[in-house]
């Protein structure tokens, strides 16, 4: 079992930038980022492999958002800049072993983190 911890959430004015970190307890071939704003469905944001290979990005974050991850340290990040009002959310990190947008195919969770981006 691996446990996942994210931090780095906040507020943060449209157009500014938040860095999010997630600590695995273990190494996971993928990582991933995930959010749900309120009253809403989970969504994809971005994901990784282990070596960095392949990486995937949501439509809506491409060019914006960065993922990168340090496996020395088991942790994957997610640098979002040019904030938008529209990004604010629960903020989840996931591992497993697809590097895939498919949330079902992630087998740990993280707590989540909230990100609230002001107009």
């Amino acid at each position: 079992q691996v446990q996942l911890v994210e931090s780095g959430g906040g507020l943060v004015q449209a157009g500014g930038s938040l860095r999010l970190s997630c600590a695995a307890s273990g190494r996971t071939e993928a990582m991933g980022w995930f959010r749900q704003a309120p009253g809403k469905e989970r969504e994809f944001v971005a994901c990784m492999s282990w070596g960095g290979h392949n990486t995937a990005y949501a439509d809506s974050v491409k060019g914006r958002f960065t993922i990168s991850r340090d496996n020395d340290k088991n942790t994957v990040y997610l640098q979002m800049n040019s904030l938008k009002p529209d990004d604010t959310g629960g903020y989840y990190c996931a591992g497993g072993m697809v590097t895939t947008a498919s949330s079902g195919s992630y087998d740990y969770w993280g707590q989540g983190t909230q990100v609230t981006v002001s107009s």
